[in-house]
């Protein structure tokens, strides 16, 4: 089967935010549990969306945890922010082949843009689905699907790039192909125990895949 489109979750997958994402948990837990939250139990939130996470921390004061962890995470985005090797290679390369390429991330839109501007990603992208776009983010197969339809994309034909498990089981629940990277701070064992059909060592490899799914 033909590839035509590939849709790419954005932290820890395209851009490395892991080190922004810890001092941003870390920020917050601080402020409200001194000394509770280890950075292993803060690797164990990373892929799924803040309200999720602070309301396992804290239901009734969820809402204004994840408003504190967004205002440290703007502050000091530019600062922490930077591209993993390789992608803007590949992104070329899979647009000079026709393939259409997309994010679907569980950030809000306006941080997803600036991260994208930030490492000069964003024109390599035909469609941004965010937190924001969605009434059940990943690993609920809706912001996938939302960018299959705006891309007029078969799922057949697509597959979906992540760091975690929740974009893995996205992908699954929307029928399209599943690939881990194994850069994921979550580690490799993590994103195998959930089965996708690929996991790659470097994004180059994406071209691979294709050329072997094109046979």
């Amino acid at each position: 089967m033909i590839m035509k489109t590939v849709l790419f979750d954005l932290d820890g997958t395209i851009i490395n935010t892991n080190p922004l994402i810890i001092a941003s948990f870390k920020h917050t837990l601080e402020n409200y549990y001194p000394g509770k939250y280890t950075e292993e139990d803060i690797i164990s939130f990373i892929g799924e969306p803040l309200e999720t996470s602070f309301q396992r921390v804290d239901e009734k004061r969820a809402q204004e945890m994840v408003e504190m962890y967004r205002k440290h995470n703007a502050e000091m985005h530019d600062e922490l922010v930077e591209q993993y090797d390789n992608i803007e290679t590949t992104l070329q390369e899979l647009t000079d082949k026709g393939i259409i390429c997309g994010i679907v991330s569980t950030k809000t839109r306006v941080m997803v843009l600036r991260g994208l501007k930030l490492m000069k990603l964003d024109h390599f992208f035909d469609v941004v689905v965010t937190i924001d776009d969605v009434q059940f983010p990943k690993p609920n197969p809706e912001p996938l699907q939302l960018a299959m339809k705006a891309l007029h994309a078969e799922p057949s034909q697509t597959m979906m790039v992540g760091d975690s498990i929740s974009d893995i089981q996205a992908a699954q629940n929307a029928g399209v192909v599943s690939v881990g990277v194994s850069w994921s701070i979550k580690g490799r064992a993590a994103l195998e125990s959930a089965e996708p059909d690929y996991i790659i060592d470097d994004m180059g490899e994406l071209l691979d895949i294709i050329h072997k799914q094109e046979k």
